[in-house]
């Protein structure tokens, strides 16, 4: 079964040639557009190896690897950047990068170190391998369970619609990151923003009453004209 590898990169032009050069030397390839894309597709889906460029819009490269790491997803993760310097490279190495590549690149180059962190992995129990008994995601005493949908504060559970929950976890799953309204939409009911926006902040409104009634802090905070993001008291 060949490999399967994630590609995220906002640009579509190295999206797509990546894609074929990957796919011509038989690895299994999926794309993303954004961050949050990204994170949608590896919520949903496993990878032996990650291709994640640094800056992209919404939520960037490094983001997403402090999101993987902290739910303890060890799979190796390839950062790509038009950034060169020294304390570039170590930010992406902070954050829980395998490896680092400035752009422009050599896609030989690419795939030789593809191949080098694909080797590391099978040298490493676990890693590349979703981790799907990781704890569930956490603010506070807010506590989100994705895999079973379900979500408590402290000890009462919340008694969440299907829009709901979704909303919860996405933004808890980016907490400290702020979702603009047309990136929520497209997460959530799977289209862009059009004239029903209200639509939106009717279900952040409902989630917020829920969670308040629970006894929880106003964890959901608006950015006035720009959209919301889940973050601690």
């Amino acid at each position: 079964m060949p490999n399967r590898v994630l590609i995220a990169d906002d640009d579509r032009a190295i999206r797509e040639s990546l894609a074929r050069a990957l796919e011509l030397e038989g690895y299994g390839v999926v794309t993303a557009a954004d961050g949050v894309e990204t994170l949608t597709r590896l919520r949903r889906d496993s990878f032996d190896a990650l291709v994640v460029d640094v800056m992209m819009p919404h939520v960037d490269g490094l983001a997403i690897c402090r999101v993987l790491r902290a739910d303890g997803d060890r799979t190796p993760m390839l950062l790509l950047t038009a950034r060169d310097g020294t304390r570039d490279r170590v930010a992406g190495l902070d954050a829980g990068a395998d490896d680092y590549l400035a752009k422009p690149f050599s896609v030989r180059e690419l795939l030789a170190r593809l191949r080098a962190l694909l080797r590391r992995a099978e040298l490493t129990p676990g890693a590349g391998e979703r981790n799907e008994a990781a704890a569930p995601l956490r603010i506070a005493s807010l506590r989100v369970d994705p895999a079973a949908r379900r979500a408590w504060w402290a000890d009462e559970e919340l008694r969440l619609s299907k829009t709901e929950f979704d909303l919860l976890e996405l933004l808890v799953r980016n907490e400290g990151i702020v979702l603009d309204h047309a990136t929520v939409y497209r997460q959530i009911w799977g289209q862009e923003l059009g004239t029903d926006a209200k639509n939106l902040a009717g279900y952040v409104g409902y989630l917020r009453r829920k969670l308040s009634d629970a006894g929880a802090p106003d964890l959901i905070r608006t950015v006035r004209g720009v959209g919301y993001a889940a973050r601690r008291p």
